[in-house]
């Protein structure tokens, strides 16, 4: 499986913010900056990061964002089922298949795609920065 543009630089968003100081708001334009991306995707994907209560967001002169809870608390397996549009491995609905109804290729996938979240779902945010060459290499792209 993979995962949406929109649900890796959601996840990438956080992985930033994970590594800010406690309470230090960040720029949407530096996270965009630090990874190269659109600030308009960046724009977009912390809206709704906000919305779902990842990200406190504050507008304005000195805004910026942080992250709403600590990074222990964000389940990768929970924000990949929030942020993506769909899980479903393949579309069967509609299609004039001529394996139909006896295919089992649906079932397969769905079942690879369980296990997939299983084992995202092992995994917070906080385990992603845990080592120490993997926090610093998150705190390169944030501007001193």
């Amino acid at each position: 499986m993979q995962i949406t543009r929109y649900t890796d630089y959601s996840l990438r968003v956080l992985i930033y913010l994970s590594a800010m100081p406690p309470m230090k708001l960040a720029r949407v334009t530096d996270i965009a900056k630090g990874y190269g991306i659109s600030r308009n995707h960046v724009v977009k994907v912390v809206h709704n990061l906000g919305r779902l209560g990842y990200v406190f967001t504050q507008q304005g002169r000195g805004g910026g964002i942080r992250l709403s809870k600590s990074p222990d608390k964000i389940n990768l397996g929970l924000v990949v089922r929030e942020v993506e549009n769909t899980l479903n491995p393949v579309n069967c609905e509609g299609m004039e298949c001529p394996l139909l109804p006896s295919c089992r290729l649906y079932t397969v996938l769905n079942q690879a795609v369980t296990e997939y979240i299983k084992t995202l779902d092992k995994y917070t945010l906080a385990d992603l920065i845990s080592e120490k060459a993997a926090l610093n290499q998150v705190k390169q792209l944030i501007p001193q």
